[in-house]
């Protein structure tokens, strides 16, 4: 008997959340942790949203469950991610609504990310996913590797004018009264951040990455990260400059010592970039020991380029693996940018995009984690 594609609406739901999700699911296990995190953030929700009269807020805590989901998928807008929260019954479950309960106006996420980023919560919800008792002992404490990646800022190039204001003018070298997006001619210009700066994202910096590569408004996320399983154990982003990966990187390791209060001596892997006298001798006098591809390259005279990462350091077995494992931290790049949709971010401001970064770095650790921990799948029934 053929079945009837006829529409009938019901008048009660009787849908059970937890009986649609399978219990297999690796969302489950990101949930988990993820609420835990949750749960140990409860007082710096309880400062950013003090007791007063009004109307309730919408819950911190499922904002930052539906922007982890909006990592997760790759939804490139928050009003894209609310239009799949309202139909997705796994959104509905891993951000914490109900069947009947009404998504929010995606307006939401603009009004509660200052007070989030007052807080520093993203900063706060790293750092309680990595210590967690589970992904504690993921981690290892001795052998971590460093690197920065370019950010493309939210603004366009035609936005980096004069400090002077000497390029506003209405003769096509500017937008003047030609209107919005006029064009520009760049033509015999000489344009450098110390007498240019951008309209739209002021802190964003005209930088390229190296020879034949175009200039762009960007700024530098750098990653800081364990070698065991390839989890990012800290990050931030700095204003795009030729000294900013070494100094992002040794206030990555000042942090996390700070944090953990480790007096014994660590390895640090990264890339030929880092190879530079002052941060081979910075890493030394802090007791890490610079595992760093030396840079070969020859001057312009044709000689060998200087390097004090020297046979102290390259004779040990442990060198050869940290070039080794300081390549996975392409992979923490690689998420971030293709599939949680940074390489050009959506917000402006430094310490906006610092949040945004942070957050994302956050979701790839707990994406990672169902593999990592497979004793936890199936766990929930």
């Amino acid at each position: 008997m053929r079945g009837s594609d006829s529409r009938t609406g019901s008048l009660f739901s009787y849908v059970d959340m937890e009986s649609r999700v399978r219990g297999d699911h690796p969302l489950r296990v990101i949930r988990e942790i993820t609420d835990a995190a949750l749960s140990s953030l409860d007082e710096d929700f309880a400062v950013l949203y003090p007791a007063r009269l009004g109307r309730p807020s919408i819950p911190p805590e499922r904002l930052l469950r539906a922007m982890l989901l909006q990592a997760f998928y790759g939804i490139r807008s928050e009003r894209q991610l609310m239009d799949r929260i309202e139909f997705d019954l796994l959104f509905r479950w891993f951000v914490g609504l109900g069947v009947d309960d009404p998504a929010w106006d995606h307006s939401s996420f603009t009004k509660n990310r200052e007070r989030l980023l007052e807080g520093e919560i993203a900063g706060k919800f790293l750092r309680v996913v990595l210590a967690h008792s589970r992904v504690k002992r993921l981690l290892s404490s001795d052998h971590f590797s460093v690197d920065g990646t370019l950010i493309e800022a939210w603004a366009s190039i035609k936005s980096f004018r004069r400090k002077d204001g000497d390029d506003e003018g209405g003769d096509g070298s500017g937008d003047g009264a030609l209107g919005r997006n006029a064009e520009r001619n760049f033509h015999g210009e000489k344009r450098s951040n110390e007498t240019h700066e951008s309209t739209t994202d002021p802190e964003a910096r005209l930088y390229k990455k190296g020879d034949g590569q175009p200039a762009r408004l960007c700024y530098i996320g750098h990653v800081l990260m364990e070698n065991r399983h390839g989890l990012a154990v800290g990050g931030m982003v700095s204003q795009a400059t030729g000294t900013a990966e070494r100094e992002a990187a040794l206030a990555l390791i000042d942090a996390h010592r700070g944090r953990h209060g480790e007096a014994r001596r660590l390895t640090l892997g990264a890339d030929k970039a880092y190879d530079v006298t002052s941060f081979v001798e910075d890493l030394r006098t802090r007791k890490v020991t610079p595992h760093v591809a030396v840079d070969g390259r020859l001057s312009k005279t044709g000689k060998p380029r200087k390097t004090v990462i020297d046979g102290r350091t390259t004779h040990h077995p442990g060198y050869d693996i940290s070039l080794r494992c300081r390549k996975r931290i392409e992979e923490v790049f690689g998420w971030t940018k293709s599939s949680a949709g940074l390489a050009k971010v959506k917000v402006r401001g430094r310490s906006r995009v610092d949040a945004a970064f942070t957050l994302t770095l956050a979701a790839y650790n707990l994406i990672r984690l169902p593999k990592l921990l497979p004793d936890l799948i199936g766990a929930v029934p």
